[in-house]
């Protein structure tokens, strides 16, 4: 494995994901090591203006649509991409897996559409390593509760989130080698150590 490598956060709402992502920068910038992060939908000029489209409460686009803007975003971010690529350590806040979870498992999206669109965009840009949060009913609804702002994707039905979350598992128990699937159930802090010693071992 490249020791600049593609490292991605997934897992549905509340599970840790996003906490989990600002502490290995915290590491990172602590030990100097070179890294640029990205969020999906997002990280580009254009592709946050799609994502406030996408994730604004008032929005009701189709599945269709949902999936095809996702894929807009990310083609904005491309260049960005290749451009550290194999250059800096690579974060990234959801990228293909949550595209496949969310849209396919999800929504029901054609599968095959999904990844044809994504071979055309990402050509040779490949990830490397993906840490997936997963989390119980419980749990995931006690954090989505403490959220001052609820977007559009943190309003869907339990049973969603449910079919989302094993579509990542899914995914995941297909090339398990270059996951680590982090229970968010657990300690925190736990599964804070947990994660930077992966991290310390992919560079």
């Amino acid at each position: 494995m490249s020791k600049k490598p593609v490292i991605v956060f997934e897992g549905i709402e509340g599970s840790g994901k996003t906490h989990h992502i600002q502490n290995v920068i915290k590491f990172l910038k602590k030990n100097k090591i070179d890294f640029v992060k990205f969020r999906e939908p997002g990280g580009s000029l254009n592709s946050e203006k799609i994502r406030k489209l996408i994730l604004d409460k008032r929005s009701n686009f189709n599945k269709n649509t949902d999936l095809l803007l996702y894929l807009a975003a990310r083609s904005e971010n491309i260049f960005s991409f290749k451009k550290y690529y194999r250059k800096k350590i690579i974060l990234i806040d959801r990228f293909i897996d949550s595209t496949i979870a969310y849209q396919h498992y999800g929504f029901g999206v054609d599968l095959k559409l999904i990844l044809f669109i994504n071979k055309f965009l990402l050509k040779n840009f490949k990830v490397d390593y993906t840490f997936l949060n997963i989390v119980n009913k419980s749990n995931m609804l006690n954090r989505l509760k403490k959220r001052k702002n609820l977007n559009r994707y943190d309003r869907f039905n339990n049973q969603f989130y449910q079919n989302v979350q094993k579509g990542f598992l899914k995914i995941a128990k297909k090339n398990i080698k270059k996951y680590k699937i982090i229970n968010s159930n657990l300690d925190i802090k736990f599964n804070e150590q947990q994660i930077i010693s992966s991290i310390i071992k992919l560079t």
